[in-house]
């Protein structure tokens, strides 16, 4: 099976079961980049993030048998919830392995969405090392949060959406920003334009200080971030591109942007004030690139792919206080 056809097999699963979001605009954030933007906003998805979409794809992809006996996943908490949520829908149990320190709302929604969670110190433990334990003493399937091929398929519909949405925009070509962790949205998007809008070109949006793909696709090797700790983009910060993800980023993507922990919040805001969405800080990094970063971006349209909005009350006050 090809690429494109292990991901419209997995976009055939999903259909029904995802929501199909929108492309927003609006003339206030066109002015302040100074091109036509465009933003995909998976803070609309089921759980609050596109981390549902690779969550179903891997666990529908699953034989019966091996899908009775539940699944575990490590995961800062969008990848958590859609798990959790894909696997309580498939009438299968969920464990979550997940950092002491993630934003209380993803660990409460985990649980509530039907998870067990099991806490972790992400500066002194590893989470696949605990993941993979925990898979084998209950005889769990491990569904990787980025490194899994089914993942990828999964959150490859996002492109497939947003190059038909882009087509009928009249928009054919310039740069898809996409919030990037381990690469797996940005690998998907990524091969799905490759395949039905060669024109658009997607390009990884990290924080500032943890942008490991960034540095890995300007050195051609892969990088380490030295903390996995530090900054309020919590479901963006992980080690290292993935060992699947990174060779498709390198191939496809154009090269990486890195915005402050400020350009985050101040893209909250207004994302909040002009598309009336809530986005997390992680998720609303792409936003940023293409509003402060516009000098580093190609195209007389921009999209951007806000990936999640599941951000506590506490933080999403502070973007409104200092920026709205």
């Amino acid at each position: 099976m090809s690429t494109i056809d292990l991901i419209e097999a997995a976009a055939a699963r999903l259909m029904g079961h995802v929501r199909r979001t929108p492309l927003l605009s609006s003339p206030f954030l066109d002015e302040i980049a100074g091109r036509r933007v465009l933003v995909k906003p998976e803070c609309l998805q089921h759980t609050g993030s596109f981390k549902f979409r690779g969550a179903w794809s891997a666990i529908s992809a699953l034989d019966p048998e091996t899908r009775a006996r539940g699944v575990i996943a490590y995961s800062s908490g969008n990848h958590a919830q859609g798990v959790a949520h894909a696997a309580t829908l498939h009438g299968i149990a969920s464990v979550i392995v997940m950092p002491s320190d993630a934003p209380r709302l993803k660990i409460d929604n985990t649980r509530a969405l039907g998870a067990e969670v099991v806490l972790y110190d992400r500066g002194r433990e590893s989470r696949e090392e605990i993941g993979t334990a925990l898979a084998g003493e209950r005889g769990l399937t491990l569904i990787r949060p980025y490194d899994e091929p089914q993942v990828i398929a999964g959150q490859a519909s996002v492109g497939l959406e947003l190059a038909e949405q882009a087509a009928e925009l009249g928009v054919e070509s310039g740069d898809v920003l996409v919030c990037c962790g381990g690469g797996g949205l940005t690998s998907g998007v990524a091969l799905a334009l490759e395949a039905r809008a060669p024109g658009l070109r997607a390009r990884p949006v990290e924080p500032e200080g943890f942008d490991d793909v960034k540095r890995s696709l300007a050195s051609g090797t892969v990088s380490r971030n030295n903390s996995e700790t530090g900054n309020i983009c919590d479901a963006i910060l992980t080690p290292e591109p993935g060992k699947i993800t990174f060779p498709i980023l390198s191939r496809l993507c154009g090269p990486g942007l890195a915005v402050s922990e400020d350009d985050a919040l101040r893209a909250m805001a207004l994302a909040f004030l002009r598309l009336k969405i809530v986005l997390e800080p992680g998720g609303a990094v792409s936003l940023a690139a293409a509003l402060f970063h516009a000098d580093q971006v190609e195209g007389d349209s921009v999209i951007a792919v806000a990936s999640g909005g599941n951000v506590d009350a506490a933080v999403f006050r502070t973007a409104l206080e200092r920026f709205a």
